[in-house]
């Protein structure tokens, strides 16, 4: 169990809380079709009660996601928390909106109105993943920082990495292609959020406006998701040598996949699935088990993009500042040691998906019909 060893596995698991992150905003998906999917108040609740139940999963998910940067990879979590931090204080914003727009909308003397808070939500469905998908793209179009390490033992001023001008990593919004794939993400949550709903919810109403809404979102998906695609395999990537020298290499997105061919595999096979989950939802309507494998599929696909942005002699965050200060996952990394004792600790996942899968499980028994959110005190 060498350090390159620990440091690939450990960009795995970065590599699979970011891909499950992913599916699992299907809430955030859902919560942006409030209006679309429910046009009257028991449909709306209907919506907003079936996310409801599920919230929580998705906001723990990206709290582990950010603590096991911290842990594994710590001078990206120095950078890019620290750096750009206005990014990841718009993202938390959002999701602390979610929680307070569920909690309070229905609860007595909300002086603001239902209304008010379904707003935030979809708010919060939008802002979320555009911001979240915006933050993945920097990892292959890079952003303004510069490290200097020597700076930690020499001086009165102890930081390691800092940003470039003082935008606070809200320049890379001006990035036309970070808002395009923040928008693709934003309809690939909505396409999650869409065929979760029509398995989760017992309504033929509601049920019957998925195949359109289903239809718009997946052509609008398509329309931003490959021109990206094609442009970060076709474009020039950052590649490291042995020596640990960043350069740019062209297509070293796609000849990471060719290397790497079993991730090639993967990809086609999350594809595949999440083609298959779409497809079939919309030429039969009484299929309602699409979110199963166009989850997974979008799992597959995601992980293997943040994978070819780490392995293979990658720079997983590069920098347009320096071009030597990019991040790499031998660079960035904690000690071995720590990677080593985190290693063991990490046995503990298979049980934690396992208590995942049982209150889901538990949770989602039966689905929620309009009863559930007329005659229960506790809904939504």
């Amino acid at each position: 169990m060498t350090y390159d060893f620990l440091q690939h596995y450990w960009w795995f698991i970065i590599s699979l809380l970011g891909s499950l992150l992913v599916f699992l905003m299907f809430v955030q998906g859902a919560n942006s079709m409030i209006f679309q999917l429910g046009k009257d108040e028991i449909e709306r609740r209907l919506v907003i009660n079936s996310t409801g139940r599920k919230w929580e999963f998705t906001f723990t998910t990206l709290v582990t996601f950010g603590g096991a940067f911290f842990a594994s990879f710590p001078l990206f979590y120095s950078t890019s928390f620290g750096s750009a931090y206005w990014v990841w204080v718009a993202i938390l914003l959002t999701f602390i909106l979610q929680a307070v727009s569920y909690e309070y909308q229905n609860k007595a003397g909300n002086l603001l109105g239902v209304r008010t808070f379904q707003i935030c939500l979809i708010l919060n469905g939008i802002l979320g993943p555009l911001l979240l998908g915006g933050a993945v793209a920097t990892f292959f179009t890079g952003s303004n920082f510069i490290v200097e390490k020597s700076n930690l033992v020499g001086g009165f001023h102890p930081v390691i990495s800092h940003w470039a001008n003082a935008s606070r990593g809200l320049d890379v919004l001006l990035n036309p292609w970070v808002v395009i794939f923040g928008i693709a993400v934003v309809f690939l949550a909505r396409i999650l959020g869409t065929l979760y709903i029509n398995n989760n919810v017992h309504d033929d109403a509601i049920r019957g406006r998925v195949k359109k809404q289903l239809l718009i979102n997946t052509v609008l998906f398509l329309l931003f998701f490959l021109p990206f695609l094609v442009k970060t395999l076709f474009g020039d990537g950052y590649a490291v040598n042995e020596a640990g020298v960043i350069a740019l290499e062209p297509m070293k997105y796609l000849n990471n996949l060719l290397a790497m061919w079993p991730l090639l595999c993967l990809l086609l096979i999350g594809v595949v699935l999440l083609l298959f989950g779409i497809v079939k939802t919309i030429l039969k309507p009484s299929y309602v088990h699409g979110i199963w494998s166009a989850g997974i599929g979008v799992v597959l696909v995601v992980l293997v993009l943040f994978l070819i942005a780490g392995w293979n002699g990658t720079a997983y965050y590069p920098s347009t500042a320096d071009l030597q200060s990019s991040l790499t996952i031998q660079n960035s990394s904690s000690s071995e040691f720590t990677l080593k004792a985190m290693f063991y600790v990490s046995f503990l996942v298979p049980f934690v998906l396992a208590y995942i899968v049982y209150a889901w499980r538990k949770i989602d028994f039966g689905g929620i019909s309009k009863k559930d959110v007329t005659s229960e005190e506790e809904a939504y």
